[in-house]
């Protein structure tokens, strides 16, 4: 008998004295959890739970989620009064509300009339609410009226939402997390899910504990979810289109394609054969470093299920051709008859809460609800709906984020307004970032956060509340639209960002002429008729619904789909002219910055489960930051010991845009020639990434960049020399 045996010491739960518990959806990640947090008997959140009967998460959440009440209970850094300075090297002075917006307002006017409407940008964010969404896109496209507007999804969605345009003619996701549990077969991209979307990674799971479905990881470093794999292709960075060819090729080769499906619901299919019949296993293999063996089973892997799956995350969206990547992934499913259908989806794994809520009403990629500047019909629409000019809205799209920035280094803009988004973290080479931003005659940053790195340089800083600090809806991956109750007042004297649109609009002519709603319920109403009988129809849909359904998937109007639609396309119809998808021949062009001999490794870049984004939250929640509480570095161990670099010391990388200092953890998940860095830190990973933009997309490349390594003696060296090379 061991000694103390008998000695019981049984898990305790702290009674936290919850007497409410109020209904929201998770503000991180775009799983999408139905979320309670609870109110002790002060009002103050001290507990988050789970959902029981909401289908996405089912009582779970993430380490993220357990801990989100903690956001609300004042944690450092969070805004408290609007600020303002003549000069970014002023300290800051607070102000009255009136003060902040009037002269924001007022430099918004001064610029467009010195130089032109478009002179003026604005760059908004994936976490704020749609009704949110649409009231800025209203008051951007719609009042202010510059054409440069665009959301930080660029930075991670874009990719995505071209390639579906490109194939089916519309963005938005075609499938939903239950295919899981009817799939035979799923292709994984570029995706860890464990750490990226646990609550997602869970259901995949469970599926496959009852189905025993194959599951291929495809990703060049061993990630949390390629160990659990049947397969684990560890692809050379940048070829995933290499790959998507040389299976399409297995595919038509033996005759494995639904060629019914292909003539009565595709175009494009001979200019589409004659490409990737280029890409035999054989070629494909020596580019891609998929043994030709492997790249034939999988093909007919694929092929032969009667449902097969596909998901990707930032491995494909943030490359140099990451919307060719999206496409290719959606022509396997077209050429084998796998969407529409129960287990049979092309679906992106989307990043931020509510990125599916500004890809849709936000208007940062031409009208609200997929409508295109670019149509006439659609400009006219919009323009009685809001009671403008229709002459008031440009013919065709402005610029996206990550062309303003430049436009910023020759002069074109003059100023801008970013919202919730850190491009001094999230931007690649942010050297480059950051004197960009010092030439701007004015920025104004809007933020729940006043200690966020971009708000060094503004002129002007407006507290806003965090999610559910206010009350709206959000979307998920799958379409799911869920609903946030207001679980506490907004912290100090911050508001709204529904109601900082609205009393901007009041500052403008043009805003007195077109109605805003005060409410999120009456901004809700506006987009349930401008959604009636489009395809993204929000028409049966109410607040009191969306919270009793725990969330309905659009498509949803009051007579066929009363309670919403799991998947789109069911009838093989697409969105484009005709009705047909397009097979497109997609060739590979490698333009990717590769190792050579001085810089001779592979950065890869990514998340990790307890943080998000570039930390402006997470790093705030104790439970959460103590595991990563700093940057570091994946490093093969064979690699580090013929640097003489010992686990748990110091490196420092050097690419050819600038340098960073990072903890080195050896392991066997990276290649000999590949090194990982979490994402989330501040002066870290983006000094060192290209950033070449997608042509399609225009989202940057993240993920495939040369970088050269070196010892650190020790910690004291370390932070020498990061000082030093921050000293501009």
């Amino acid at each position: 008998m061991l000694f103390g045996r008998n000695n019981k010491n049984p898990v305790k739960i702290a009674d936290k004295g919850v007497v409410e518990w109020k209904y929201a959806t998770c503000g991180y990640c775009s799983t999408g959890c139905s979320i309670e947090v609870g109110l002790d008997q002060r009002g103050e959140p001290v507990s988050s739970r789970g959902v029981a009967d909401a289908d996405v998460n089912r009582g779970k959440l993430c380490i993220k989620g357990i801990y989100e009440h903690e956001l609300f209970r004042k944690t450092s850094g969070r805004g408290n009064k609007p600020l303002m300075r003549e000069h970014a090297w002023d300290e800051f002075k607070p102000v009255a509300w009136d003060t902040a917006l009037d002269k924001t307002a007022e430099q918004i006017k001064r610029i467009q009339n010195d130089y032109g409407r478009d002179a003026f940008s604005i760059v908004s964010t994936g976490q704020i609410m749609t009704e949110e969404f649409y009231t800025l896109g209203k008051l951007a496209r719609g009042v202010i009226g510059t054409n440069n507007y665009d959301g930080n999804t660029t930075l991670c969605m874009s990719s995505a939402v071209s390639g579906y345009k490109r194939s089916f003619g519309s963005d938005g996701p075609p499938g939903c997390y239950e295919d899981f549990e009817d799939t035979q077969c799923l292709l994984a991209f570029g995706s860890n899910l464990p750490e990226q979307h646990p609550i997602i990674y869970w259901r995949l799971h469970e599926a496959r504990q009852k189905t025993k479905f194959p599951l291929i990881v495809v990703d060049p470093r061993v990630t949390m979810f390629a160990q659990q794999a049947d397969m684990h292709l560890a692809i050379s960075p940048g070829t995933d289109l290499v790959l998507l060819n040389a299976l399409a090729h297995v595919i038509l080769a033996e005759q494995l394609h639904d060629e019914e499906y292909i003539s009565a619901h595709t175009e494009g299919y001979q200019e589409f054969n004659d490409l990737v019949a280029q890409y035999d296993p054989v070629t494909a293999a020596k580019i891609c470093g998929i043994d030709e063996d492997t790249i034939r089973n999988v093909a007919r892997l694929f092929a032969k299920a009667d449902a097969a799956m596909s998901i990707w995350t930032m491995g494909i969206n943030q490359s140099t051709h990451g919307s060719d990547g999206v496409v290719a992934i959606n022509n396997l499913h077209l050429i084998t008859g796998n969407i529409g259908k129960p287990g049979a989806s092309s679906l992106s794994i989307t990043g931020q809460c509510n990125a599916m809520g500004t890809r849709e009403w936000s208007s940062c990629s031409g009208l609200p609800g997929y409508r295109s500047l670019e149509n006439q019909q659609d400009r006219q629409d919009i323009a009685e709906f809001w009671g403008v000019d229709e002459e008031f809205f440009p013919q065709k799209r402005g610029m996206f984020m990550t062309d303003i920035l430049p436009a910023i280094e020759t002069g074109q803009v003059k100023g801008l307004w970013l919202i919730a988004t850190n491009p001094m973290t999230s931007m690649a080479n942010t050297a480059r970032i950051r004197k960009t931003l010092e030439k701007l005659e004015f920025l104004v940053v809007q933020d729940a956060y006043e200690d966020v790195e971009t708000n060094q340089y503004s002129h002007v800083y407006l507290p806003a509340a965090v999610w559910a600090e206010k009350e709206g809806c959000f979307t998920n991956t799958e379409r799911r639209v869920n609903i946030i109750r207001n679980v506490c007042q907004p912290h100090g004297q911050s508001k709204t960002d529904l109601a900082i649109f609205n009393a901007m609009a009041e500052r403008f002519e043009q805003g007195k002429k077109v109605v805003f709603p005060e409410t999120p319920e009456g901004v809700f109403e506006e987009i349930r008729v401008l959604s009636k009988g489009r395809m993204l129809d929000y028409s049966g849909m109410s607040y009191d619904k969306i919270e009793q359904q725990r969330g309905i998937q659009w498509p949803c109007n009051e007579d066929s789909t009363p309670n919403g639609s799991q998947r789109l396309y069911t009838d093989g119809v697409f969105q484009h002219a005709g009705g047909k998808a397009k097979l497109l021949a997609l060739p590979f062009i490698d333009n990717n910055e590769r190792p050579d001999d001085n810089y001779p490794f592979w950065l890869n870049s990514g998340r990790v489960v307890e943080h998000f984004h570039t930390r402006t939250r997470t790093g705030k929640v104790a439970n959460g930051n103590k595991f990563s509480p700093t940057a570091y570095m994946e490093m093969n161990p064979d690699a580090a010991a013929e640097l003489n670099i010992e686990h748990g010391s110091y490196a420092r990388l050097s690419s050819r845009r600038g340098d960073a200092i990072v903890m080195v953890q050896c392991t066997h998940r990276v290649a000999k020639n590949s090194v990982f860095i979490p994402f989330h830190f501040h002066e870290c990973v983006n000094r060192l990434t290209l950033g070449l933009l997608d042509p399609h997309s225009r989202q940057p490349a993240y993920k495939q960049c040369a970088v050269q390594i070196e010892a650190i003696e020790d910690q004291v060296d370390a932070a020498r020399k990061n000082v030093t090379a921050r000293s501009y």
